[in-house]
């Protein structure tokens, strides 16, 4: 039962981005739940850190072409196709080398921005004027997406600190 339990959370890290397709606020908000919690439900079902790593950098990759397919559509396309390629670089090297530190320097950018843009699309109902927001807030926007993402990178693997154990006192990988 247990392993059929992994292969259903590991297939939904590929499922789950596929809907950004159609329902890009919904699936990319519940892509990031899922990209949180998952580590700690597949290693407690006993996937070793590096077929997890593996799983999860290739899901992740997977959801940043759907990013890129969805973002393609929308005003800020010149914006997503950038960091799709600043990512792909980062994804790429840290395949080759298996070093960490690769993901800390070529930083995920790309996941909060169509997060954010996506909400903006959904709260305005249309993608023109999700655009004008952007505009009016772009300094905003981009100050709490940096933030977030610079001290989340860092702390996932720059310092390596697990917050699961802190905040919650277990690790699916104990």
């Amino acid at each position: 039962m247990e392993r059929i339990f992994l292969l259903f959370v590991i297939a939904l890290k590929f499922i789950v981005p596929s809907f950004m397709l159609s329902y890009p606020f919904a699936a990319s908000w519940s892509n990031y739940v899922l990209d949180v919690v998952d580590g700690d439900i597949l290693q407690s079902l006993g996937l070793s850190e590096y077929w997890y790593q593996t799983i999860d950098k290739t899901a992740d990759y997977f959801s940043y072409v759907i990013m890129l397919i969805v973002g393609l559509r929308w005003r800020i396309r010149k914006t997503i196709i950038a960091l799709f390629i600043y990512r792909t670089i980062g994804q790429a090297l840290f395949f080759l080398t298996r070093n960490e530190l690769t993901l800390f320097y070529f930083q995920n950018f790309l996941e909060p921005l169509v997060m954010i843009y996506a909400l903006l699309i959904f709260k305005n109902k249309s993608e023109e004027k999700a655009y004008t927001s952007y505009k009016k807030y772009f300094v905003l926007i981009w100050v709490i997406i940096l933030a977030y993402k610079i001290w989340n990178e860092w702390y996932l693997h720059f310092a390596n600190i697990d917050l699961s154990t802190i905040f919650f006192g277990f690790n699916g990988g104990n």
